[in-house]
């Protein structure tokens, strides 16, 4: 049961967030980058960031609806006692992150199988060694502090403390963690960020040297990811287009 709160001005629209972190999950599940009935996104509703939505403890990724995501408030700890409490570390993480992290209006927190493989090295850097691994040259956080499974408040601070700037987070032994402003940002970093892995992992199987780009021209082909801004809405327009064909209840 999702528990009713005044909309205030500078106040996000509620309903449109709904339909589209309910997208977010479907996408995520059919890329198989979800763990389980784990996993957790999130997403600003009241203009300070403090009232997020989230999803409902334990409910798989491939079933959520808009109509299913928690409203809940990151100031109030009651929170849990609720009987439609989100998951432990679901609200670990993203209560810290909506109280500390003032540009991440969306955080989506996941295992994908590439970034996760990256994240269980000892250096889980991704290098810039093509133009998708170059977006993320000196722009990821690196979480190499893993506390266990963040079910408690100093792991969520400390996570949400280590994004800084950033729109990605590395988390050592863990996962990762994108953040943005609006879902289409947060669900295309994540995106590139799960290909950008994948290209690590491949390039590391072959046991070749890597082709690693200098510093100028790393920087400078993650600076030309922000002239192709427009295809990150895009991207996630056409994604939910393909879930308007085939899924359409995501949006109930």
């Amino acid at each position: 049961m999702n528990v009713a709160v005044d909309v205030k001005p500078g106040d996000a629209d509620e309903a449109q967030l709904r339909v589209d972190l309910a997208a977010a999950f479907r996408l995520a599940a059919r890329a198989d980058w979800h763990e389980g009935v784990a996993n957790h996104f999130s997403a600003a509703v009241s203009a300070d960031g403090r009232r997020f939505l989230v999803n409902p403890r334990w409910r798989h990724f491939s079933m959520i609806k808009a109509s299913d995501l928690l409203l809940v408030d990151a100031d109030d700890p009651s929170t849990m006692e609720r009987e439609d409490a989100p998951d432990p570390s679901a609200w670990s993480i993203h209560s810290a992150i909506h109280r500390k992290v003032p540009h991440a209006r969306v955080a989506l927190h996941l295992h994908p199988p590439y970034a996760t493989t990256l994240a269980t090295l000892k250096d889980p850097t991704i290098h810039p060694i093509d133009q998708v691994t170059a977006r993320f040259f000196n722009r990821i956080g690196m979480d190499m502090a893993f506390g266990g499974i963040a079910s408690e408040e100093a792991e969520g601070e400390r996570i949400a403390a280590t994004i800084g700037n950033h729109s990605a987070l590395m988390m050592q032994n863990h996962g990762v963690t994108t953040v943005a402003e609006t879902v289409a940002e947060a669900f295309d970093a994540m995106y590139h960020l799960e290909r950008a892995a994948r290209q690590m992992v491949f390039a590391y199987n072959t046991g070749q040297p890597f082709a690693v780009m200098d510093s100028e021209m790393a920087d400078a082909v993650a600076q030309e990811w922000q002239v192709y801004k427009g295809a990150e809405f895009a991207h996630f327009a056409e994604m939910k287009r393909i879930l308007d064909r085939e899924c359409p209840d995501y949006a109930d």
